[in-house]
């Protein structure tokens, strides 16, 4: 239940970033209203899942699994370079998700 928690979480922020991008500086109303509801869910679930999660393991999850997904985004939804930094940027996050995760996340 916690990881379910915790990927809720991961899901609401994504959300919520993408709209900031389509709120287009808070000048448009819904992606606005989208990008608040999303961070505030977001806040609240990983809070939950801090109650039986440690918070240095469910902290790098939430911020590397959604920086890692909001970069994919970027690249397939709005046409953003795929580089090699990114490549390697994204891989690194995802490895290090893993290696938290095997290394005792409970």
């Amino acid at each position: 239940m916690t990881y379910l928690l915790l990927f809720g979480a991961i899901a609401a922020e994504v959300i919520a970033t993408t709209s900031m991008k389509f709120s287009e500086g808070f000048s448009k109303l819904w992606p606005s209203v989208l990008t608040a509801v999303g961070y505030v869910v977001s806040f609240y679930l990983l809070a939950q899942a801090l109650k039986s999660m440690s918070i240095g393991t469910a902290y790098a999850i939430w911020s590397g699994v959604g920086t890692a997904t909001v970069a994919v985004i970027g690249l397939l939804a709005f046409g953003e370079a795929l580089t090699a930094a990114k490549v390697a940027g994204i891989a690194l996050i995802i490895i290090g998700v893993v290696v938290l995760n095997l290394g005792g996340a409970h």
